[in-house]
């Protein structure tokens, strides 16, 4: 769509998920854009799931305003929902649906189906209807993220049918429901002229008179590189499209106010709500409330999750892992800090996972007692294996502790662990208790404890590890077996939602420097980690009072240490303000300060396409010789305002401010013409204007970030279909010298990559061509989900990039049809006092596969609900009793086959099953303009 602004403010934005015509340009408009829809649907339907849910439960609900979206945002909310720790997860999964709602923008500008340009309609409908069938089957298999970016693909679709088809000029107030029922037809297509020529700039009228009487259905032709198209046929519009100025002239694209047909932009904004809320309501009921919840990441509070080393010489530390989970489950349980998720993956040599999820904190407890120390052999272990299945699997920006004792035998994955530890931004810590230079891992013979002769700790086995934690931010802590359970209190410390961080650093080689940081007071339980050998420093808190690192409790705080870990307790009292670390160490040391605070960031690389009209996150590293641009998006609500996005090098501190443009609702756009050498992390300092005084505070990134000369250039498919093999191309570019590049390949399923060039040339600035086959096993589950890394790494590997993809597995659909139910009986006697009298409903629901209904809901009613399945002439016929009290006349039942087909079964004793509309809110169909109007001033 256009530009969504909160002109009464005199904001300058810009348009972010605009399709081709006014898109990412920076300038005033009244124009709503595909972000500010997405993002508003996404509120609403999360409102009905958290609404529905609470009802269900018996719980209170505050009630929000359906005409007042200004009232309505993620942390009103999630206020009213569920606990505010939520917000940071919640936005982080809205940024992504619309940052994959750009995407097609750019990735899919040429492909006509993407917009519903061309009369594509049947084309387009079915990049819908198989995308819902996509996210839903990703869903069942727990792959959200992958459902996520699907799910912004096709609402970008759904979106431009509204603003690239003639549907509003037709006279429609309602989306077009076929477009998300692949059952239904896609009628009237229009077959004949449609247009005649604009009279100079007014187009109002450019739509033939017959088309529109006679309710045929057209989209505008759109071509960057061609001006012709059908004889008499519409044009889209716009200063890219060529074919406009071939008779008939013009276009008839409502994508913002100053289009050919931007007088019904509004409208169409409008309808494209509707729309997305109705696709979104699909899923809703497909899935249950509860999962469309965790898909919307209204569920992620923190993770808890363990890769963990089972060769025999490891028997004390699992034992040290089940004594933890059971600590941290039995202390948090029902408790707001309650892990919201828990993964494990076990690994050793040659075997590795599987990776067990769930959501059940008693379910993975028995997987962790269930572990077993066995076996070996030789003393590596498939270490990085298990946790690039563990990053593949995990949430983003989840805690992922690691317990070994081997030094890692698979180093060759060292690069994808980077690499997905950029992508995901997730932390990696080590508990290492390989101290010793030597074991016999197949004997399981137990270390010497003769600590004084034999202890060897900086084992330099572990550098790899050492180098992934800091990368990531994490920690490599080096214990002995009697010590890992002193450090086993990081686990509790790092599992909260609302951690952030406001100071990370990494100095290696080391060098006597002062750190500062700012801690604000929103922030609680600060807390400060340092690792190293022989380390010596001095703290110095805001109110000038210092300690240095020998005084193990002081007037700064507590200083607790085990082996090469230190964690300092700062007094309570003493947070708030400037803080200062004097480190004056000879060995390489980290610093990271962290606590608690509902005010965060979220950021992402992206690239925007030539005519700054749209943008895409990388699924790389940026490059290092260009422009580099974030987009922010900040956590904590209205009041907090970034002032400065600045990038911080890695190992010394210089900071390179960026520009900083406020481009969206809370997001934020910042470039920078310069980077600093080798790793880095962001830094966003602010206002939050809710204080009286001392508003400002400060935020860090953890994982350390890196640009590159190289270029791997892949698109994933729609679809991977099991028994088939993917044919994947891509492209290797480098700004930089040529030479030969080494390519490598890894995917986090074991698969086995059929053909794969070990390298290519490339000449000094210049790209050359590869192309990999992969097979799908033919028993791969429908909704599953292969993330494949490809990587190209400069002649000397001091240089690399990577090229990360999530490849969705899906089976084809052929059953369409969603479930049906018929009324048996109604037994109602509803006369005088409701409370004191109660009515039945007796339904019969049946699937036309034969297969059967696989689950039966209430979404609309309070009351009891039985199934139960019969056997009628060979079909499985489900039969529904629900029972209410006459104070809930109405009731909703959803129903759902084997194939996410979504049935709807109504019923009101006050107007006798008449007509309804139940998948929307009432409000959505009414008053768009009012709606609109509130909309345009978020």
């Amino acid at each position: 769509m256009g530009l969504l602004t909160r002109s009464s403010l005199g904001f300058v934005l810009m348009v972010l998920m605009q399709s081709r015509t006014v898109a990412f340009t920076f300038m005033l408009s009244t124009s709503v854009t595909h972000g500010g829809i997405t993002r508003y649907a996404i509120l609403n339907a999360t409102l009905q799931a958290c609404k529905e849910q609470a009802l269900q439960q018996g719980k209170e609900f505050v009630e929000f305003s359906s005409l007042q979206p200004k009232t309505l945002t993620e942390e009103s909310l999630v206020a009213a929902c569920s606990s505010p720790d939520l917000v940071k997860g919640f936005k982080r999964t809205i940024s992504k649906i619309r940052n994959r709602n750009a995407w097609v923008d750019i990735y899919r500008v040429f492909n006509a189906e993407y917009h519903f340009d061309d009369e594509s309609f049947l084309k387009g409908r079915d990049l819908i209807t198989n995308g819902m069938s996509i996210v839903k089957a990703s869903v069942k298999q727990q792959n959200y993220e992958t459902a996520r970016e699907k799910l912004g693909e096709i609402l970008h679709t759904l979106q431009d049918f509204y603003s690239h088809s003639n549907w509003i000029e037709l006279g429609n107030m309602r989306p077009y429901s076929n477009l998300i029922k692949p059952n239904s037809k896609i009628e009237n297509i229009a077959d004949s002229e449609t247009c005649r020529s604009c009279v100079g700039n007014d187009c109002t009228n450019n739509i033939l008179e017959n088309i529109i009487t006679e309710k045929k259905l057209t989209s505008g032709y759109f071509a960057i590189f061609s001006s012709s198209k059908p004889k008499g046929k519409c044009s889209h519009g716009g200063f890219l499209d060529r074919t406009k100025d071939t008779d008939p002239k013009g276009g008839i694209n409502k994508d913002s106010t100053t289009s050919e047909h931007g007088n019904l932009h509004n409208q169409a904004a409008g309808i494209a709500i509707a729309a997305s809320t109705e696709l979104l309501e699909d899923i809703r009921a497909a899935i249950g409330d509860s999962e469309f919840l965790r898909l919307m990441g209204f569920t992620q509070k923190s993770v808890l999750c363990f890769v963990i080393d089972t060769t025999s010489s490891m028997s004390d530390d699992i034992a040290e892992v089940k004594r933890v989970t059971a600590s941290i489950i039995d202390r948090k349980l029902g408790s707001v800090n309650q892990p919201s998720e828990y993964i494990l993956v076990p690994f050793n040599d040659p075997d590795f996972g599987p990776l067990t999820r769930t959501t059940d904190p008693n379910t993975f407890k028995s997987k962790v007692n269930a572990l077993t120390a066995s076996g070996g052999g030789d003393i590596p272990e498939l270490c990085l294996t298990g946790l690039q299945l563990a990053l593949t699997g995990s949430p983003p920006q989840s805690e992922i502790f690691v317990f070994t004792d081997a030094n890692a035998k698979d180093t060759w994955l060292k690069s994808t662990v980077l690499a997905l530890i950029e992508r995901t931004k997730s932390s990696l810590n080590f508990m290492l208790t390989n101290a010793l230079s030597a074991r016999r891992r197949r004997s399981g013979e137990r270390p010497h404890t003769d600590q004084s002769n034999f202890i060897q700790l900086s084992n330099p086995l572990n550098k790899i590890y050492h180098d992934l934690a800091q990368a990531s931010g994490g920690q490599a802590i080096e214990v002995t077996k009697e010590t890992l359970s002193q450090a086993t209190s990081i686990i509790g410390n790092t599992i909260a939602a609302s951690l952030v961080t406001v100071l990370q650093a990494v100095r290696n080689p080391a060098k006597a420097e002062t750190f500062s940081f700012l801690v604000d007071s929103s922030l609680q339980d600060l807390t400060i980690y340092i690792t190293g050998n022989s380390l010596f420093y001095n703290i110095t808190n805001p109110s000038g009072a210092s300690q240095s690192s020998d005084q193990t409790s002081g007037d700064v705080g507590i200083i607790q240490t085990v082996d090469n870990f230190q964690t300092v307790h700062p007094n309570i009292a003493d947070v708030a303000g400037v803080w200062l670390i004097s480190m004056n160490s000879e060995e390489p040391y980290t610093i990271e300060a962290f606590g608690k605070s509902p005010i965060d960031f979220l950021f992402d690389f992206v690239e925007l396409s030539d005519n700054y009209q749209s943008y895409a996150v990388l699924n790389s590293r940026p490059a290092a010789d260009g422009n580099l641009t974030l987009i922010v998006s900040m956590v904590g609500g209205d009041t907090v305002r970034p002032t400065e996005v600045a990038l911080i090098g890695a190992s010394n501190s210089n900071a390179y401010n960026g520009t900083l443009k406020e481009v969206a609702f809370g997001m934020y756009l910042a470039t920078f013409d310069s980077v600093p050498a080798g790793g880095f992390f962001v830094r966003v300092t602010g206002m939050n204007t809710s204080r009286a005084s001392n508003g400002l505070f400060q935020r860090q990134s953890s994982i350390q970030l890196q640009t590159s000369s190289i270029k791997v250039t892949a698109q994933a498919p729609e679809s991977l279909e099991p028994g088939k093999t993917l044919t994947l191309p891509f492209t290797v570019t480098t700004t930089g010298s040529g030479g030969n590049f080494s390519i490598s390949v890894s995917n986090d399923r074991n698969l086995t990559v059929i053909k794969l060039p070990s390298s290519l040339t490339l000449e000094d600035q210049g790209s050359a061509n590869g192309t990999i086959t992969l097979p799908v096993p033919g028993n791969t589950p429908s909704g599953s989900e292969i993330t494949v890394t490809i990587e190209a790494a400069a002649p000397g590997g001091k240089d690399f990039n990577y090229a990360v993809l999530r490849l969705a597995v899906a089976a084809p659909v052929t059953d369409i049809t969603p479930p049906v139910c018929e009324v048996v009986s109604i037994n109602a006697n509803c006369l005088g006092n409701c409370s004191l009298s109660s009515w039945e409903l007796l339904v019969n629901m049946s699937d036309s596969s034969g297969v059967g209904i696989q689950s039966v809901t209430i979404r609309q009613g309070v009351g009891s609900l039985n199934t139960s399945s019969v056997l009628d002439q060979g079909v499985n016929i489900t039969m529904a009793f629900y029972t209410a009290s006459c104070c809930f006349p109405q009731v909703e039942l959803v129903m759902v086959d084997a194939e996410g087909n979504v049935g709807l079964c109504y019923k009101s004793l006050v107007n006798n099953g008449a007509q309804h509309h139940p998948v929307l809110p009432t409000f959505m169909w009414l008053n768009l303009g009012i709606i609109l109007y509130q909309f345009m001033q978020l």
